[in-house]
């Protein structure tokens, strides 16, 4: 492995780095290794490792990518530079309660007979509640203290409202030195779905990755469903609480009463964390009358209608220090609202969207104040090549606060696969610096997801806050790519599947075009595997381990129920291959001695050929070629 010698975990910028030059290969590039750490535990393969900054837990980078220049700086301040009147800061020169400004431990001293309730408060205090224990431990490559101390600092919030605790919530946490997270919306609507099936969605979103859930009920008994979400939900739940402020009344009869009771009861009901969106004044409404399409989050053009119906300022800004009082008693965190997101590449970073986001920067500091949590929704719709800007701006003007983004969708004009295009700008963000990304499923713009939609948007997700966390280096997070490399290349198939993230879907793939665990796949066939080439020509070191070898074919066990309807849904296979397919269970279950008759557990190396040349035929390719014939060329 190609290594960068003389750099730590301390920050280092990149004009400071001497760039490594090949001495054995003229063709090698000079390679931009900014000296982050290696996101796999052990050195694995010839990979330099990631291109990311160095790993600054502690810092205002955290794990982060290099500046573009022009890129805004981080900002100097932290959460420690907005403390409660009355507080003041200690110094320990000697003692480790804390490293959230600078080098110097510290920790705050409140006044007299103060409680501590808020995870902000207690890690301030220099406590280490069983929440940020727990947290720890899920997030290996951090220590409880680091944990702590970013919150503290205001970079990384634990979202755990006090009554969800009582229940079944597993406490996670949202900042950039964590792991990027992945929130999932659901919610029943005025014309689909109920809670039974919002509960049903919220267990399937669980299992393909979710690590927070957003209620975003419009339609039913918006109580009942969310007290069921909240009640059978092992992850944060968010809400929308103007939703359930406006059911029932007219929009210009809401007021600051129905805003704070509605608020007050969602947070005793255990919600973890609110968007709200306060960000959005009566100034900024004149900005959006050149956008393309105006302003698309829900809460956003219902508080900016209800602003011209009433001609009152945003009851939500002015109702802010209320609202924090609120959510304080309970410790549910803010997720303060992108009101003015864009909805289209036409509209991305545009004067209304900046506007809101200075506006964000402060609501964020008086949050702070208060010791309520606090992270920062994020655009939707944008350009490839503004999202870093984006998110490097949100931490310059929220001084490093956690960034949930949507997307963004870097299109317009893919609907039905906006999972795809949200994707690809979720990467990047997260990439940029977002802490988590709020999925996108293949029915958004188009209707409410079902339980399928759910698992797609997951999983195009789970790809993206991956993919992301091994290139910002941080560790351990390419560990089980790494083993299912190894298992690749020794062909081991049902290795390959286990470490995979949705084993059904891959062994159904694979099993649809050939059912033997053979020492090449469908794809290549036997003469064209590449992998089986590779290890004629010499044996390679995963090849060789014992934990992944194996010396012959075997049989494939018989398809689950859920893998065959993954290939029923896929729309290639007949019915009558479903049936055979179907038919392996129940020729298992006949009796002893009872096989399918396309293999069986002794299948040689010639007879897993056989069967490949019973399936396949292959094409005489010469003649585009312009190669002469060939007797095995059918």
């Amino acid at each position: 492995m190609i290594q960068q010698p003389g750099l730590d975990s301390t920050h280092v910028d990149a004009a400071d780095i001497d760039f490594v030059h090949a001495t054995d290969a003229e063709f090698l590039d000079v390679l931009p290794l900014h000296g982050a750490s290696d996101p796999a535990a052990e050195p694995a393969g010839t990979t330099p490792g990631s291109f990311a900054m160095p790993a600054d837990v502690g810092g205002p980078r955290m794990y982060s990518s290099p500046d573009t220049p022009g890129m805004p700086a981080p900002s100097g301040l932290t959460a420690w530079d907005f403390l409660p009147e009355g507080w003041v800061i200690e110094e320990h020169p000697e003692g480790c309660l804390g490293h959230g400004k600078g080098d110097q431990p510290i920790r705050a001293v409140p006044p007299a007979d103060f409680q501590p309730v808020t995870q902000l408060e207690h890690a301030r205090l220099g406590f280490i509640t069983p929440e940020m224990a727990r947290v720890a431990q899920r997030e290996p490559h951090l220590e409880p203290g680091q944990v702590r101390d970013e919150i503290a600092a205001g970079r990384l919030i634990i979202p755990a409202n006090r009554h969800h605790l009582e229940h079944m919530l597993d406490p996670m946490c949202i900042g950039r030195a964590s792991k990027t997270k992945v929130n999932a919306n659901m919610g029943a609507s005025p014309v689909s779905s109920g809670t039974e099936e919002e509960v049903e969605k919220l267990r399937w979103a669980e299992r393909w990755g979710g690590d927070t859930v957003m209620d975003l009920s419009t339609g039913g008994d918006l109580d009942a469903c969310r007290e069921a979400i909240i009640q059978n939900s092992t992850v944060p739940i968010g809400t929308v609480p103007i939703y359930s402020m406006i059911i029932g009344r007219r929009l210009e009869d809401l007021d600051d009463k129905v805003i704070l009771e509605t608020v007050e009861h969602q947070a005793r009901q255990g919600v973890d964390y609110f968007t709200i969106h306060a960000g959005l004044l009566r100034s900024h409404i004149p900005y959006v009358k050149e956008r393309l399409i105006g302003i698309v989050s829900r809460g956003g053009s219902l508080l900016a209608k209800w602003m011209l119906m009433t001609g009152r300022e945003n009851p939500m800004y002015e109702l802010w220090d209320d609202l924090c009082r609120i959510m304080r008693q309970h410790d549910v965190s803010f997720s303060i609202g992108d009101g003015l997101r864009p909805g289209g590449l036409a509209d991305a970073t545009d004067r209304a969207q900046l506007a809101e986001l200075e506006v964000i920067g402060e609501l964020t500091e008086r949050a702070w104040r208060h010791g309520v949590q606090v992270m920062v929704e994020g655009p939707g719709h944008m350009p490839l090549d503004q999202i870093e800007y984006n998110m490097k701006l949100q931490r310059r003007k929220c001084h490093g606060a956690p960034f949930y983004v949507l997307g963004p969708l870097v299109t317009d004009i893919f609907p039905g696969y906006d999972h795809i295009t949200s994707c690809i700008g979720a990467t990047n963000a997260a990439w940029h610096g977002a802490a988590m990304l709020c999925y996108v499923t293949p029915k958004e713009h188009l209707g409410l997801p079902k339980r399928d939609d759910v698992k797609q948007g997951c999983i195009a997700y789970k790809i993206a806050a991956h993919a992301a966390d091994i290139a910002l280096g941080i560790p351990g997070t390419r560990d089980r790519d790494d083993e299912l490399t190894r298992a690749r290349a020794a062909l081991n198939w049902e290795r390959h599947f286990e470490l995979s993230f949705d084993p059904d879907t891959a062994r159904a793939l694979h099993d649809e075009d050939l059912d033997v665990d053979t020492d090449f796949c469908a794809m290549c066939g036997h003469d064209w595997c590449s992998v089986r080439i590779s290890r004629e020509i010499q044996e390679i070191a995963s090849g060789k381990d014992g934990r992944y070898a194996w010396d012959k074919p075997k049989i494939t066990d018989a398809l689950t129920e859920e893998q065959q309807e993954i290939l029923r849904q896929r729309g290639v296979l007949d019915p009558e291959e479903i049936h055979r397919l179907a038919s392996k269970t129940q020729t298992a279950m006949q009796g002893e001695g009872e096989k399918a008759s396309c293999h069986s557990d002794s299948t040689d190396s010639a007879e897993a050929r056989a069967r490949q040349d019973e399936v396949y035929i292959d094409l005489n390719t010469a003649p585009a070629h312009n190669l002469p014939k060939h007797d095995s060329i059918i």
